[in-house]
């Protein structure tokens, strides 16, 4: 609207000093011919906006004048934590309330401080998702987030892992981004927003715990998480070269767990997987640099891949492929 416009045309001449038109239209995305006429508006309210000719000329406004317009929003103050995250903001359906708290925030700074901030956001980047993986599908999330706000319960249908869906009523406590993977905690449940394929709130609200602290709940919950996905044990035992592979081979969880036993190379210890399932993978990423001394069933498995790979790789196959 216009008048969220006007406010943060004069925010942004208090924050940054002498902007020119052009500088403004590609700030507030607009034309402009539309800066012109908001800088108009201003001056017919009485706020002293004056313009520069010239080369190095722009609006500015004059020396010492501050406004107090200042105040936020509540989607700019519930926007306000993740003012440095750009991403999980317009995931939110939070991007311009952040954009506008932050140059809020700005204006209302001394000027000193207000330099020493902006050196902070140009020298400092958060970039939450993790490589090499595309984003996860997050549709609901900004229904999850009003809920979570407003302490809504929803009703959702939800795929847990394999193919099976479930119908469940959840309160929702919570959102977490972990590793550019978006959480919902609720009802002492954690939920993968990814997960969730129909999603809507219902009449009924609920009251949060008031000893429910999120960061602790997370915490405590990711904890008990690895510890059940690491809970099996294969015995092996592995050289000096294969110890040292294991922080860049393994999940950060696994190799600490390792870590934790300090195996000397050579000595027996338990490799912590997921399932067998799963260890074959692992192991073979070491090649000769483990051994498997048990169960039977996982040096099957190995065997029997290392095979097919020779039967792959045979002499006579590769004489045909480098003829």
């Amino acid at each position: 609207m216009k008048s969220g416009r006007l406010i943060q045309v004069l925010l942004l001449l208090q924050s940054r000093g002498r902007m020119t038109a052009d500088e403004l239209a590609r700030e507030l995305e607009v034309s402009p011919r539309t800066i012109y006429r908001d800088v108009e508006s201003l001056s017919a309210a009485g706020i002293p906006v004056y313009a520069d000719r010239g080369p190095a000329g722009g609006y500015r406004l004059v020396d010492g004048y501050r406004t107090r317009l200042t105040g936020l929003t509540t989607g700019e103050a519930r926007s306000l934590f993740l003012a440095g995250l750009p991403g999980p903001a317009e995931a939110l359906g939070l991007k311009e309330f952040a954009a506008a708290a932050q140059l809020k925030l700005l204006a209302a700074l001394p000027t000193e401080l207000r330099s020493r901030a902006e050196q902070i956001r140009q020298r400092f980047h958060l970039d939450t998702p993790t490589w090499f993986r595309d984003d996860e599908p997050t549709g609901h999330l900004a229904t999850i987030a009003d809920a979570v706000w407003e302490q809504r319960r929803v009703r959702m249908t939800y795929q847990r892992w394999g193919s099976q869906t479930v119908e469940r009523e959840v309160d929702p406590y919570g959102l977490v981004l972990k590793a550019g993977t978006w959480y919902f905690v609720g009802s002492g449940r954690t939920y993968r927003v990814s997960r969730v394929l129909a999603l809507r709130p219902t009449p009924d609200t609920f009251e949060r715990p008031r000893d429910f602290d999120l960061a602790r709940h997370w915490a405590e919950w990711s904890e008990q998480f690895e510890a059940r996905m690491y809970g099996e044990r294969v015995a092996v035992r592995m050289t000096r070269a294969g110890l040292d592979k294991t922080q860049y081979l393994l999940s950060g969880f696994q190799a600490r767990l390792i870590r934790d036993l300090a195996p000397q190379p050579g000595q027996e210890f338990g490799f912590p997987t997921e399932s067998t399932r799963h260890v074959v993978a692992d192991l073979l990423k070491f090649g000769a640099d483990v051994e498997v001394l048990a169960p039977d069933e996982v040096r099957r498995e190995l065997v029997g891949t290392i095979r097919a790979m020779q039967d792959v790789y045979d002499d006579a196959k590769l004489r045909t492929w480098f003829r």
